[in-house]
């Protein structure tokens, strides 16, 4: 159990590592490539490492050492081995479901399995999507949830195939990704919302990065064509902007200052988008090329659509409980399908803490200036709770989180770094 130390003022520099959601994107991309690749910066925590080790189960040679992995592309041939062959992928969905496509360019019987709380994530939109492209794959239990079964025949015949956008932008980025190598062109499109669409602007950015242009109106309709092919290429990791955040919301909420390096704000990472959430709230956002500077004002509540950046929703949830009025966060109903229920866990433990929270079937209403108190923070085994319920803990005496180890996930040393929030650099006010 790891207790939070309130602070009233900081004033730190904090080095942010290379983003989770570019890591895994990359790693396929250079898995699948004619040539080597070298990640630089590269995130080695749990999520990225069910990638890596999975992308090696399916034939590709990779070599990591210290925060550079090295990957001998495939040109797309995968794995071909009789037999079946179980891909454990824990609780990491962005794995799974990004993997799922890849798998049916090897050859062989791959069960895909998880935890628990993976095997009650929906996946049935993505196995329809890839029927429907030639791939013999179905949910094991027939409810429309891992486990899953691909038999892959080392190709994918492609085609025309349309995938609802409104439980996860991963499956058209699944589909995106492994789409160079099927045997067809195939054209992806999308029906209904699409919900955290900036997470397909940054596949396409990465596809584009490793030689692969897709054809594509706005984010509905995409044309891949057979002659694509990734190319190896040396790349460096951006800072990952969804773990800047609870740095941001640090600065914020005991209105001090936190500068955030390895933050490029041309990144397609929608997560950049919250600086203007902080900023409307009242806090001064200062930007540089590599580096965000946040300085905490009076924090005031507002209305905001988070359907662009839900991984943000509990950093915002616990911010506004020390903002002045009300706060209500929309349309981010597929927040449920996460790693935890986000919505009713963050409401039930800011409760905890003395909060005064609405849950709506699409989001939350909290209520700030409430008096507060400590408590121990359950963490659901969901790393985004475990970091943003820190941030209350800087404002709240006594507050304990619980499981905190399940920061492995996406950032194994947040703990270390949370510290450097307390170092020479971080000042109390004289009261």
């Amino acid at each position: 159990m790891k207790k939070i130390q309130p602070l009233d003022y900081i004033d730190a520099y904090v080095t942010i590592p290379g983003s989770k959601s570019v890591t895994h994107r990359a790693a396929i991309a250079a898995a699948l490539a004619t040539g080597t690749s070298r990640l630089d910066k590269f995130l080695a925590c749990e999520d990225t490492m069910f990638t890596i080790q999975t992308l090696q189960s399916l034939g590709v040679p990779m070599s990591l050492t210290g925060e550079t992995l090295t990957i001998s592309g495939t040109g797309g041939k995968l794995l071909d081995e009789p037999g079946e062959k179980e891909i454990f992928l824990g609780n990491s969905g962005t794995s799974f479901r990004l993997l799922l496509s890849v798998a049916a360019l090897a050859r062989g019987r791959f069960l895909f399995t998880g935890s628990p709380r993976m095997l009650k994530r929906p996946i049935a939109d993505l196995v329809q999507a890839l029927n429907a492209l030639g791939v013999n794959a179905g949910c094991v239990n027939d409810d429309g949830c891992p486990p899953v079964m691909v038999e892959a025949t080392g190709s994918v015949y492609g085609g025309p195939v349309g995938v609802r956008g409104a439980d996860s932008s991963q499956f058209i980025s699944s589909l995106l990704l492994m789409a160079p190598y099927a045997a067809n062109e195939v054209r992806i499109e999308v029906t209904g919302p699409l919900v955290s669409a900036p997470y397909v602007r940054l596949t396409l950015d990465v596809m584009s990065k490793f030689g692969v242009q897709v054809g594509h109106e706005g984010l509905s309709n995409f044309r891949i064509t057979p002659e694509a092919g990734y190319k190896g290429r040396f790349l460096t990791v951006e800072g990952d902007a969804s773990n800047a955040s609870y740095f941001w919301a640090a600065a914020a909420v005991t209105g001090g200052k936190v500068t955030t390096g390895n933050i490029h704000l041309g990144s397609e990472q929608g997560d950049l988008s919250f600086l203007e959430v902080i900023q409307a709230m009242g806090c001064q956002v200062i930007k540089m090329p590599d580096e965000v500077t946040v300085i905490g004002g009076l924090l005031r509540g507002l209305d905001v659509d988070m359907n662009t950046m839900p991984d943000l929703v509990p950093t915002l949830a616990v911010m506004a409980l020390f903002a002045q009025g009300k706060t209500a966060i929309t349309n981010v109903g597929h927040l449920r399908h996460k790693e935890s229920d986000r919505l009713a866990a963050i409401s039930a433990e800011l409760r905890r803490l003395g909060g005064k929270i609405e849950e709506l079937p699409d989001g939350l209403v909290i209520h700030g200036g409430e008096k507060l108190s400590g408590a121990d923070m359950e963490t659901y085994n969901d790393h985004r709770m475990a970091m943003s319920l820190a941030v209350a803990g800087l404002r709240v005496a006594d507050v304990r989180i619980k499981d905190e180890g399940c920061v492995v996930k996406s950032f194994p040393k947040f703990w270390d770094v949370w510290e450097t929030l307390y170092n020479r650099l971080a000042l109390t006010k004289a009261p």
